[in-house]
């Protein structure tokens, strides 16, 4: 195979190169010197992000044997990928360090996490899908299991891994009695390999099992169950990663396989998906206002997030595909800002995971009470945050179709306003019980400003991000 064959994938050799030195680096040195894994990551993704920008496509590449490909979507999303991990690195250090955490695993765990979202990302065959998601999904374990003294944790993790197990089941399976070649331009041949188990693997049975599996990555109802243990299990820090990276590597996942490979069978998954969408939507923000725990009622809103982002994807079109995109990208960035806030109200001894750890913010601490509203009226879909014109852009994309679907989503989006108000209410109108001084580092809270602050600027000028979602869309199709 030529040199020139491995110039598309720089960005995932490079981040494979580094993790390995890191790893070694990490090993070598006392405990004086942790922070070099640290300092090393930021540098991983931002090499990374250079080779990203340096060899940025304007058409689909294909490279390594049709096994990958490099275009202007999967270039984007790992921009948007290394940003997110490390906003996620910097909000998570001092948590790490006050219990015992801040250790090389961590760090090594959240860059081999990336790479698999890396691969995941440019795959262009369900081997390179394959191999993505199991590098995902393996790190994504052993995080939640990072605290090993914690029996929550053990917990969360072996939930999260026996989901896994049945999302890779439905899966494999489907595509093991799909077609004779896993490239992508033969998804859409659908051929058993053995007469005799044509009428049991019909091809909509194998589009059932290839949604469900979608549904499982997604965490999409009937098949999140594993969603609020394991977010509320998982040490907060593994919780922010889980919920913000990893959801963009599942839209590619699903634009992949839906939107390229199956296209021209969007009649045989479109309903599968509107009732996924609906019922995401309905559990998930009903589920949400029983909630008392802030992460478990943040996982419900990731479910119905996710219910929102199907619109985008079952509307079947470029611009559909787009406004889920944007939608992802959009609900990556709330939920930074989200959980990143627990992070930082949280100290040694003290998880600030309780709706209650919220009640007289502003008065201990009125910028960081401010940016928190900026994200909940976001999440809610209030104007002029962002959050109303992704919920807009997915409801404009079905607009000609799907009406039932349209109006479940309004209904089901003014019902999660509530949970989302009542923090606000807390933090301005309840009284404090926590009386504690608040002092993040000086780089947690200027990422958190810049993170707040963007989901306003965004609100208020979304067009250039959506604009890059579209011809990205539109440039890899």
């Amino acid at each position: 195979m030529q040199l020139a064959q491995f110039a598309p994938a720089l960005p995932e050799i490079f981040v494979l190169v580094m993790v390995s030195l890191i790893l070694v680096i990490d090993a070598a040195v006392d405990n004086s010197k942790r922070y070099l894994a640290y300092v090393l990551s930021l540098a991983t993704l931002a090499g990374a992000a250079f080779l990203t920008v340096r060899d940025l496509s304007t058409m689909p590449v294909l490279a390594l044997g049709g096994l990958f490909v490099d275009d202007p979507l999967s270039d984007v999303l790992k921009l948007f990928l290394y940003l997110t991990v490390a906003v996620v690195l910097v909000y998570s250090r001092d948590y790490l360090r006050e219990r015992g955490l801040y250790k090389g695993e961590f760090f090594v765990l959240a860059l081999f996490a990336t790479l698999g979202m890396m691969v995941m990302v440019s795959a262009s065959h369900f081997l390179t899908l394959y191999l993505g998601l199991e590098l995902l999904s393996l790190s994504l374990y052993a995080m939640v299991a990072l605290q090993r003294d914690s029996s929550v944790a053990t917990e969360a993790a072996m939930k999260y891994s026996c989901s896994a197990r049945w999302r890779r089941e439905c899966c494999c399976t489907a595509c093991r009695w799909s077609t004779a070649s896993p490239a992508r331009s033969h998804w859409a041949t659908w051929r058993s390999p053995c007469r005799t188990h044509r009428s049991a693997y019909s091809p909509g049975v194998r589009h059932r099992l290839i949604v469900a599996g979608l549904a499982f990555k997604l965490g999409a109802v009937p098949f999140h169950m594993w969603v609020p243990d394991v977010y509320h299990g998982a040490p907060t820090a593994m919780t922010l990663f889980i919920g913000s990276a990893p959801k963009i590597a599942a839209f590619a996942f699903v634009v992949r396989i839906l939107g390229q490979g199956l296209e021209s069978q969007v009649t045989e998954w479109r309903d599968m998906l509107v009732i996924l969408a609906v019922l995401s939507m309905a559990v998930g923000n009903i589920a949400a206002i029983a909630q008392t725990n802030l992460k478990r009622m943040f996982a419900y809103s990731t479910i119905s997030h996710m219910g929102f982002m199907l619109l985008g994807i079952l509307a079947g079109s470029q611009n559909g595909y787009g406004s889920a995109m944007f939608y992802v990208l959009v609900y990556a960035l709330m939920s930074l800002g989200g959980f990143g806030m627990i992070l930082l109200l949280s100290r040694a001894g003290f998880e600030s995971d309780k709706l209650d750890d919220f009640k007289g913010l502003n008065r201990r601490s009125p910028w960081l009470a401010f940016l928190m509203l900026l994200l909940m009226f976001s999440m809610a879909g209030v104007p002029p945050t962002v959050g109303f014109y992704a919920k807009l852009a997915v409801l404009q994309a079905v607009l000609n179709s799907l009406c039932l679907a349209r109006r479940r989503a309004v209904l089901f989006s003014l019902i999660g306003a509530f949970y989302y108000l009542r923090i606000v209410k807390l933090m301005y109108f309840d009284t404090q019980h926590d009386t504690t001084p608040i002092a993040p580092s000086a780089d947690a809270r200027l990422i958190m400003s810049v993170n707040g602050l963007a989901v306003l600027a965004l609100g208020i000028l979304p067009q250039p991000l959506m604009a890059i979602c579209v011809h990205a869309i539109g440039a890899s199709f």
